[in-house]
């Protein structure tokens, strides 16, 4: 008899274990499938021409919908009643989602951003009070490398909640220059010398036409607004040799660029 209970504890023995090693081979190959999946749905919507952005997007929430698909599965092989499971998941999930209703505002937001677009992998934009390249968006935050190379995670609600600005959704951006000169210059000479500097520089575009006007008579200069039009991805360096380029092309003409300067009289009293 005793033996006879020996044999059955056993073969239940073996057949947990056949069941365990079972529940683990599925999960094994499951996620393996589940990355394969994903793998094969981003390649073949980026050859689509669909954004990356969207398709890490896409991709980062369809493989954990198949890997929760895959732990239901192998605890169903196991014996274990997966129905009452998935109830008390979703009534743990609406109580996770009560008390982290911040990250599903993030999570939200971030659906917004994908749907949307206002950005995308590589735009330079300012957004919730940072400002830099983008490098992914997330399930719930964004990444952001600034201009001295920081790394920057905002939260997606951060962005949709404020401003976006994006300074690469154009091909082609505006410079926007206040020259002032002395009131004593000769205007036209002014005028020209600047022309003369926006028409030699390679990479001032020719179209639209760069303006030059006079913008206002200052208390101590009289300023030129200078608009050329440049490459967005050459912006900050046209500006720079602009700026410098036109002072000293004022200063050979004969130019001056006035800075603002304070007279003090004193007064001194005959002591008595």
């Amino acid at each position: 008899m005793e033996q006879l209970i020996s044999e059955f504890e056993l073969a239940d023995g073996l057949a947990l274990a056949w069941n365990v090693l079972g529940a683990l081979l599925i999960f094994i190959i499951g996620r393996w499938l589940s990355r394969f999946i994903v793998k094969t749905m981003r390649r073949t919507l980026n050859a689509r021409g669909m954004d990356e952005m969207l398709t890490g997007f896409l991709g980062r929430i369809v493989y954990a919908i198949l890997l929760i698909s895959v732990i239901l599965v192998a605890l169903g092989s196991l014996g274990i009643a997966v129905t009452p499971l998935i109830a008390i998941l979703g009534g743990a999930a609406l109580a996770v989602g009560l008390a982290l209703q911040s990250s599903l505002s993030n999570f939200a937001s971030g659906v917004m951003l994908v749907a949307f677009r206002p950005f995308t992998r590589g735009h330079f934009v300012e957004a919730g009070g940072v400002s830099g390249t983008v490098q992914a968006v997330g399930i719930f935050h964004t990444e952001l490398k600034t201009p001295d190379n920081r790394h920057v995670i905002v939260p997606n609600s951060a962005i949709t909640s404020g401003s976006i600005t994006n300074y690469s959704a154009y091909d082609t951006r505006r410079i926007d220059l206040i020259i002032g000169v002395d009131y004593g210059d000769d205007l036209k000479v002014a005028r020209k010398t600047i022309a003369e500097v926006l028409e030699k520089h390679e990479k001032v575009l020719d179209d639209p036409e760069p303006v030059i006007m006079l913008m206002d008579l200052g208390d101590s200069s009289v300023d030129f607004a200078v608009r050329p039009w440049v490459n967005s991805a050459d912006f900050w360096v046209v500006r720079s040799e602009l700026m410098e380029q036109i002072k000293v092309a004022l200063e050979q003409s004969g130019c001056s660029i006035p800075f603002p300067q304070r007279d003090v009289h004193l007064h001194q009293k005959d002591a008595a």
